[in-house]
């Protein structure tokens, strides 16, 4: 018997569709949504709407305006920093923790995910792209076994979804991720934790500027 495959529900199509345009942009912060007029723009029922938009909620990708309806939050220059300030100290952690333990198996699944990024790059697909950001910095604390700090990294880094695309969109900076995770991978191999920490802390700081000089 062959698998039958899975088709999404319309939940998760309205929440891929939604995803998709907060990430791109294509809807501004200052933009009030609501369930009615999402589901009468996708000509759906509000239901797999509601479910959508909680979880984006659940997400940091959507905030709920009491009794008026929903919109993407703008991070202030000081958050963005603060986002850096707790990426760069997690993820230092569990670098300095995965360096000393490193094995051919991790490397290679790190390599992977950078190829696989850079096959997002020749697609020109942003989204996944971002996606497989998100793998790779989760996958090094998940390595180091730093479990604590990859659900708080998670949490951080819904925010940072929202930088992150504008970051991506700067000509070029899709190849310099590559490269600079690429070296980050490099140092962990070579087992040199302060050079992966100082590349990482570099690698965090970069995107942190464009998004600033992006914003003012």
């Amino acid at each position: 018997m062959k698998p039958i495959a899975q088709r999404k529900t319309v939940k998760v199509s309205v929440y891929d569709e939604l995803k998709k345009a907060i990430l791109q942009g294509e809807i501004g912060s200052d933009e009030i949504l609501t369930e009615t007029m999402l589901a009468d723009s996708l000509e759906i029922s509000r239901t797999p709407i509601r479910e959508a938009v909680a979880d984006l909620v659940n997400e940091g990708l959507l905030v709920q305006i009491p009794r008026k309806g929903f919109h993407v939050p703008k991070l202030t220059s000081v958050e963005i920093e603060q986002i850096t300030f707790l990426r760069v100290s997690i993820e230092s952690e569990g670098l300095r923790k995965l360096a000393p333990i490193i094995t051919d198996e991790k490397f290679y699944k790190l390599k992977d995910i950078v190829d696989r990024q850079r096959q997002e790059m020749k697609k020109g697909d942003s989204i996944n792209f971002i996606e497989l950001d998100q793998l790779f910095h989760r996958q090094l604390l998940s390595f180091s076994n730093q479990n604590l700090l990859e659900d708080v990294l998670l949490k951080v880094y819904n925010l940072t979804r929202l930088l992150g695309h504008n970051a991506l969109m700067k000509d070029g900076r899709m190849g310099e991720v590559l490269v600079e995770h690429s070296n980050i991978i490099q140092a962990l191999a070579n087992k040199n934790s302060e050079e992966a920490i100082d590349l990482m802390k570099t690698h965090l700081e970069i995107t942190t500027s464009i998004v600033n000089n992006a914003n003012s």
